[in-house]
Parts: structure tokens; C-alpha cells; sequence
């Protein structure tokens, strides 16, 4: 009996270690996956370390946290994630500021757009589903930059523009409310 018992510990031992063996790479590497996946670390910033007051609000667009701090004019802050630049080449990082709002704005694509993507329309209407503006715009002093919303929810999180910053419609709408022609902008 005692022998009968000592083989079974042996061969439970023997494939919970080979269950544990065949595991562990396993592990380690969803471990390392989900590390990489963690697409965004929302750091926040205090917006003294970048404006001197904050007057009629504030906006700090951080492109390696991919998220958004706005300030509204009593000190208000709420946090958004954001879709970032494709490349370091097509983002621009520095101070600026909104210089108008448009809800449901048309888009056409740059010359630089439809030379990477012939295949783009040259004109997109508000309020159409493929219109990658979503349902508003906050134009900045910089041609052709815009925090505006998004149709592609999976675009939220990731580098998928070419130079804007992107937020969930819901969250733009929200932002476009409370932030007004004006407002003090730092992309980082």
C-alpha cells in the first residue's frame, strides 16, 4: 500500500511539474504582454509646471501617456485618453491655443495625407460616418492640428493620427463644452 501511494505522489509530482514547466513560458511571456499593452500610464501633470496662470483654462495634451488634462478657468480638471501621431514626424509638440470650435466640422485630408493614401476622399461631410473629425473640432493656431473626436473608438489609445489629438466623441463633446476659443494649449 505504502508503495502504491508513494507512486501516485511521484506521478502527481511528475506532471504537476511538467504542467508547471510547459506554463511558465507561458506566464512570463502574458506578463510581458500585458506590460506592452499597457498603452497608457495617464501621468498626470500639474499645469504650473507648464503655464503661468491658468485664466480662461487649460489643455495639456501629453503624447506618451496618450491622454488629455483640461483645466477649465475654476480649476476643474478631468482626464481623457487620446489617440496619438502615426510618427514623431507628424507630431508637434509646443504651445498653442484654440482658435475656433465646430461641431459635426467636414474634413479633407492635406497633400501629405493623400500622398501616403491616394485612396482617401477629398472630402468628407460632417456628421458622415467615415468623417475622421467626429462629432467636434477644436481648431488650433497650428494649420491643420485639431483635438477633435473620432467614429473609430479602436483608434483611442494607440498612434493612428497624422499629427491630431483624438479623443472618444463623447469625451470631445464634453471638452467642447467647457473649453472655450482661447483656451491655452500645450502638446508634450
Amino acid at each position: 500500500m505504502k508503495a502504491d501511494r508513494s507512486i501516485n505522489l511521484n506521478r502527481r509530482g511528475l506532471i504537476g511539474g511538467a504542467l508547471a514547466l510547459i506554463a511558465t513560458p507561458g506566464i512570463v511571456h502574458a506578463a510581458a504582454d500585458k506590460a506592452r499593452r499597457n498603452i497608457s500610464s495617464f501621468r498626470t501633470h500639474d499645469w504650473r509646471d507648464h503655464f503661468d496662470r491658468i485664466g480662461n483654462g487649460i489643455i495639456i495634451a501629453d503624447t506618451t501617456s496618450r491622454m488629455l488634462q483640461h483645466w477649465t478657468g475654476d480649476g476643474e480638471m478631468r482626464i481623457y485618453p487620446t489617440s496619438v501621431p502615426l510618427t514623431e514626424d507628424l507630431t508637434r509638440r509646443g504651445y498653442t491655443e484654440v482658435v475656433e470650435k465646430r461641431e459635426n466640422p467636414g474634413w479633407g485630408p492635406t497633400a501629405s495625407m493623400r500622398e501616403r493614401d491616394p485612396t482617401l476622399p477629398a472630402y468628407v461631410e460632417g456628421g458622415d460616418p467615415r468623417n475622421p473629425l467626429g462629432t467636434r473640432a477644436l481648431y488650433l493656431s497650428w494649420q491643420y492640428y485639431r483635438i477633435h473626436g473620432t467614429q473609430d473608438t479602436r483608434k483611442i489609445g494607440r498612434r493612428s493620427s497624422s499629427g491630431c489629438i483624438g479623443l472618444y466623441n463623447r469625451q470631445i463633446e464634453e471638452v467642447y463644452e467647457r473649453a472655450p476659443v482661447g483656451i491655452q494649449v500645450k502638446l508634450i
